[in-house]
């Protein structure tokens, strides 16, 4: 009896059979472990930085914390993915030994990488991102002599081993607290829930983990970067972050299949940064920091130039073609609110969008940064988390207020993240709206609630601080959801433009709603709008098959005396890059910047401007405008010159030209240079972190 009960014990011991139960209590208890771990590796490095807390209030931290959770659960189901496999097969489930060391290795890879990041925050104010593969790009054993002497190496790598440890130890604890009573483990005793019933259980596991992988539950892509920056911190911005995630995002961008677009090299650095140089810099400018930025200056305008403003308020119009513009030449009634605002502004009839979607209007607006090949998506990517030289930079060094009015929601292309981590505050979105005159379930509420919410936050912050505003409209947009009582007439005549084009009239008629509120406002005479579309459509004349009608769009400054000084039409070439220079010129004072376009009212004499730009998608297809003409370069074809013409009779006009390998040169370099600024983090002010 005695001996056989001793082998009864030898059997639990070699053969283990677990239960549905038992494994399910196995894979939450281990996942709880991961999520501690995670937790306790954002509180070392709170702690490790927490001089830069500041005078943050505790409940903002908590935030922060609270934030990192959803992200850390992200890891966590990716870490257990194994273990939820392993419900589909009693044999997997019963190798417990397998999942220990899984478990432990790959979260004492993710632990190391917490560790790590603690001094990376320290010196760069991010999380892990594409920084990291630089360095290791660089000379090895620099690299190591710097970790060796800079940092306590050594100190590290001991917490990391005996957490490590740690880890083993309590993956091992809950292993046995999971096996069950030793009794019901014998080989063959423990009841095993039948095929299809852990089919079901499978199911619903999955569906939960799927969710909590995506972090959200709202409709559209899944919780991104820009869901941590929910606060005024940026500190716990950051601290809301899981470096693991931001450095496998920065690890996708950098080598996977979709960055394959990326604009290869064809010069020598040297040369394409001179020639940048050369492009970008005019007598207003002064280089700094030569040797470690592209094209970083002090841009100081003449004086004489400037304009008497305090505020800014830009006005990016959804889709607002410029080829169905009155003031542009079309003869549609599309625009009778602009036409009418034009003749008392400052009209650019020469100026394109940098790429054919809102999100690459909204960065190279804001951010003077262009659009290019790779980066197309530059507010969603990694390299979207450095600091550029744009708008909310520059003015929130000169202590400017500022109010982001639009009608949907932020968290649509990373807006909110973005723009939050640029240096803006203040967001309003379709969730803030009280009793819109109109909500469009897919994007949020009507342009006239937009304006309408933009004037009242402009106006009671009159006689403050100075302010900057970026009002953004989206009706224009397809499905062109409108109010049901449409103050405008519907176009018709166009056929399958009529629709758009009717959205589009009806954002001219709220644009000219907006304005004639403003000007009863103190504000108004304070200050610069700048209107600009961030982007065109196409239609029946396509000019080029490069389709100038999908860029070209108006840029129109009204001001005090700004017709007096600069006319009321210029036909310089801009894009919006250079809507920032062009916005600080007329602000005056020393501004320094790496923006990459220029004051379009501070250009050298004869200067016919020039820009690039590029379409949305992953196209290998870039243009380079200068005065009449375009370049059209495609890594799949010989590049082709056009004359353009725009207005009324456009089109397009295939030419050769004695300078086109000198434009070929120019447009290589501004892209090559911009490119190597941007995954070199140097497209900022300073490192990319202004101060």
């Amino acid at each position: 009896m005695a001996n056989t009960d001793a082998l009864k014990q030898q059997g639990v011991r070699g053969s283990f059979s677990p239960t549905l139960k038992s494994h399910l209590a196995y894979t939450l208890l281990s996942g709880l472990v991961i999520m501690l771990m995670l937790s306790l590796v954002r509180l070392a490095l709170l702690v490790y930085n927490s001089d830069m807390i500041g005078e943050t209030p505790y409940a903002t931290v908590a935030e922060g914390f609270l934030n990192g959770l959803r992200f850390d659960l992200r890891v966590a189901v990716y870490i257990s993915i194994p273990l939820l496999l392993a419900l589909l097969s009693p044999w997997l489930m019963a190798r417990r030994g397998l999942f220990r060391f899984w478990l432990t290795l790959s979260s004492s890879v993710v632990m190391f990488l917490g560790l790590m990041e603690m001094d990376f925050y320290r010196e760069f104010h991010q999380r892990l991102n594409g920084l990291v593969f630089q360095y290791i790009k660089e000379d090895p054993k620099t690299v190591l002599s710097m970790l060796w002497y800079g940092f306590p190496v050594v100190r590290y790598l001991l917490a990391w081993l005996f957490g490590t440890w740690l880890l083993s130890l309590l993956f091992k604890g809950i292993d046995r607290l999971t096996r069950g009573n030793g009794a019901a483990q014998v080989a063959g005793s423990a009841k095993v829930a039948p095929w299809y019933g852990r089919l079901a259980v499978f199911m619903v596991v999955l569906l939960v983990a799927v969710v909590a992988a995506r972090g959200t539950l709202r409709q559209g892509p899944p919780m991104r970067w820009g869901d941590a920056f929910t606060t005024e911190s940026n500190f716990v911005n950051q601290l809301g972050l899981n470096g693991t995630l931001t450095l496998i995002d920065a690890a996708k961008s950098r080598f996977g299949e979709d960055r394959a677009n990326i604009w290869k090299p064809v010069l020598e650095q040297p040369l394409a940064t001179q020639t940048v140089r050369e492009q970008l810099l005019t007598a207003n400018d002064t280089l700094v920091d030569a040797d470690e930025a592209a094209v970083r200056r002090d841009f100081l305008p003449p004086a004489a130039n400037t304009l008497p403003i305090k505020n800014v308020v830009v006005i990016l119009m959804e889709s607002f073609a410029g080829h169905s513009v009155g003031a542009l030449g079309s003869d549609a009634n599309i625009t009778p609110y602009f036409d009418k605002l034009a003749k008392e502004g400052l009209l650019f009839d020469r100026f394109f969008s940098n790429g054919t979607h809102t999100h690459q209007g909204m960065f190279a607006t804001m951010a003077c940064f262009p659009n290019l090949p790779g980066f197309e998506y530059l507010m969603q990517t990694p390299e979207g988390g450095h600091k550029l030289s744009g708008l909310p930079a520059l003015l929130s060094a000169r202590d400017y207020d500022d109010v982001y009015v639009y009608n949907g929601d932020f968290a649509w292309d990373n807006q909110s993240g973005f723009f939050g981590n640029q240096g803006m505050t203040t967001f309003i979105g379709r969730n803030d709206f009280v009793n819109p005159v109109f909500s469009d379930p897919t994007w949020g509420v009507s342009d006239q609630d937009m304006f309408d919410r933009g004037n009242e936050e402009l106006a009671k912050h009159d006689g403050k601080k100075p302010i900057y505003a970026l009002l953004q409209t989206l009706s224009n947009h397809t499905p062109y959801a409108l109010p049901k009582d449409l103050p405008v007439e519907k176009v018709t005549g166009h056929g399958r433009l009529d629709e758009h084009l009717t959205a589009m009239r009806y954002s001219d008629w709220a644009l000219g709603q907006f304005f004639e509120k403003a000007r009863k406002e103190p504000y108004f005479k304070d200050t610069l709008f700048v209107i600009v579309g961030d982007h065109g459509f196409g239609n029946n004349q396509q000019i080029t098959e490069f389709d100038l009608g999908r860029f070209h769009v108006p840029l129109l400054l009204i001001a005090p005396g700004i017709q007096e000084k600069f006319g009321a039409l210029n036909h310089t070439v801009g894009t919006q890059v250079d809507i920032v220079p062009t916005i600080m010129g007329r602000l005056g004072g020393q501004t320094r910047h790496q923006c990459w376009g220029r004051d379009l009212l501070n250009l050298p004499a004869g200067d016919p401007g020039e820009g690039m730009i590029k379409p949305s998608g992953s196209e290998q297809v870039v243009g380079f405008l200068q005065g009449d003409r375009i370049l059209i370069e495609s890594k799949e074809m010989t590049p082709r010159m056009y004359r353009y013409q725009l207005g009324r009779e456009p089109k397009g006009e295939l030419i050769e030209s004695p300078d086109q390998a000198q434009m070929l040169q120019k447009l290589e370099a501004f892209i090559q240079t911009a490119t190597k600024s941007l995954l070199d983090n140097t497209a900022g002010v300073v490192h990319g972190t202004p101060k």
